[in-house]
């Protein structure tokens, strides 16, 4: 068996992730399933993902959609109450430097790019069709391996600008302080959020309903540290309507 939730972890966020898996595993025994004591947040995700003993992780709309739909099952979305977004949808922030003159998307035609990599929805799918829609795609574009990564690139004058997860912006602006050299330039439209998924034989009715119980559970503390409301439910066929690049 395995678990991850590695999409939003960071140090200061490592107790409250174990204290909702913690509530997610003894609801998963109350329904009479069994699950791993500790969360594997470093191993790799697709290894995790993909293994057949997964109980619970979160993906990313984007491989769920090209390479993970036909091989897990969809448990829920975690509703993060993205300010301009539906319940468990998100949107990216387009950040650019304070000091940036510029004001239109379309003024950053010959600008550099900076995004987490090529099979995010937030860093590239979102932007890619944000910035298309305004007849051009950027030419200089820079791989950074992650959204904290990206905005670093911009506040350090390596990059012009960058698309940033708004759940991963959010806590930027409470944790890093160069956020406070970046400001946002533009939302991009509003997607499906990250979903929960787990192995292709799972109960994914009572996983669902293991999950969302923990997350009435949480503490305010933990509930507000992570920045959760509720799990919701979003088809398999709405994610994959989203277009990929």
């Amino acid at each position: 068996m395995i678990a991850s939730l590695t999409m939003y972890q960071r140090p200061q966020l490592a107790s409250a992730h174990d204290n909702y898996w913690a509530l997610i595993r003894q609801h998963l025994a109350a329904a009479g399933m069994d699950s791993p004591p500790v969360l594997a947040q470093q191993a790799d995700d697709m290894s995790v993902w993909t293994d057949p003993g997964l109980v619970l992780s979160q993906t990313c709309g984007l491989p769920y959609r090209t390479e993970l739909h036909h091989r897990v099952s969809l448990i829920g979305t975690p509703d993060f109450a993205v300010e301009g977004c539906a319940p468990g949808y998100y949107r990216s922030a387009i950040v650019v430097r304070k000091s940036e003159r510029r004001t239109r998307i379309a003024e950053f035609r010959d600008a550099v790019f900076a995004y987490n990599q090529t099979g995010s929805q937030s860093g590239y799918a979102a932007p890619y069709w944000h910035v298309k829609a305004r007849g051009f795609w950027f030419e200089n574009r820079q791989a950074t391996g992650g959204h904290l990564n990206s905005a670093r690139a911009v506040a350090e004058g390596r990059a012009d600008l960058a698309a940033l997860d708004a759940v991963s912006w959010r806590l930027m602006q409470e944790y890093e302080p160069l956020s406070g050299e970046l400001k946002v330039l533009d939302w991009t439209t509003p997607t499906p959020g990250l979903p929960y998924i787990s192995a292709a034989n799972a109960n994914h009715l009572a996983i669902f309903q293991a999950v969302r119980q923990a997350v009435q559970d949480l503490s305010e503390e933990d509930r507000s540290a992570l920045g959760l409301r509720d799990l919701v439910c979003i088809d398999k066929q709405t994610y994959l309507a989203v277009p990929t690049p």
